[in-house]
């Protein structure tokens, strides 16, 4: 919320000196309208690089990185799979629980010993050139690694962490959003995947979901988009993320008093059950 109070006050200083500079630029214009400068024109002797258009989606996807997380997620997905036919707490069972930390930590240490060196950017920033430090790249790695945490125990959406991590990296909100929702669909499809492999996967009740949270999304999108052309201000994401962190995190806690209440009165037994003696 401080995040998005401190962007707004950002925006409007922004656009009182766009309007400034605006009034500033009519004024010269009807003083002295007889040249202007062609877009693309000479500027002191010089050619000015012609301005880039827009390319296809498909020119605008990294496919190295894409090709790399696709890698990461179906070792990672062959490695449940593998270990979804074993016995629980065999040898063979915790081998495939543990061979996917090196897989997810190696590409992790990969990527930022990349940014660390320099050699990979943000490029929602630009051409900005950003030092990161070695306790940064462990804090963000941690923060990965929570929000991964948070999405397998509690049902949740990583983006309610890795929404404001990447604000606070600087990340535009447009940016940050599009990109936690991407990180999140990894996740999401590989349980997705997994559980319609072990046939735990009813189909009636995920297509009506898919369908409601589809139509959802791409009104939401829509009026968003709209909101922010119309107000000019992209702060409206971070208020709608703090907004939607905030009833979330209301409504767990509410209905987990509610039940542990319940459990209570019943004399219910609310430790953690034995992980050996689950069977999948």
């Amino acid at each position: 919320m401080l995040k998005g109070v401190d962007t707004w006050k950002k925006e409007t200083i922004l656009k009182k000196e766009v309007a400034r500079l605006s009034q500033l630029n009519d004024t010269e214009g009807t003083e002295d309208s007889s040249y202007q400068l062609l877009p693309r024109g000479p500027i002191n002797g010089t050619n000015t690089p012609p301005m880039k258009s827009k390319g296809s989606i498909l020119k605008n996807i990294r496919w190295k990185a894409l090709g790399l997380l696709c890698s990461v997620w179906i070792s990672i997905l062959v490695l449940e799979i593998a270990k979804s036919h074993t016995t629980t707490c065999s040898v063979e069972y915790w081998v495939f629980n543990l061979l996917q930390i090196p897989v997810a930590l190696g590409v992790t240490s990969f990527q930022a010993m990349l940014l660390y060196k320099g050699k990979r950017v943000i490029a929602s920033k630009g051409d900005q050139q950003t030092h990161w430090r070695l306790h940064q790249l462990v804090l963000y790695c941690a923060c990965g690694i929570v929000a991964g945490m948070v999405g397998g125990l509690l049902g949740l959406g990583g983006g309610f962490i890795l929404g404001p991590l990447f604000l606070e990296l600087g990340i535009p909100p447009q940016v940050s959003s599009a990109t936690a929702t991407f990180a999140m669909t990894f996740s999401a499809s590989m349980s997705v995947v997994e559980y319609y492999l072990l046939n735990r996967f009813p189909i009636p009740y995920t297509l009506y979901f898919v369908a409601v949270s589809t139509v959802a999304a791409l009104v939401g999108q829509y009026v968003v988009r709209k909101l922010i052309s119309l107000l000019g201000r992209a702060s409206i994401i971070i208020f709608i993320l703090a907004g939607t962190v905030f009833v979330s995190a209301i409504s767990l806690g509410s209905v987990g008093i509610a039940r542990m209440v319940e459990m209570i009165a019943k004399h219910e037994y609310m430790g953690f059950e034995n992980l050996c003696a689950y069977q999948s």
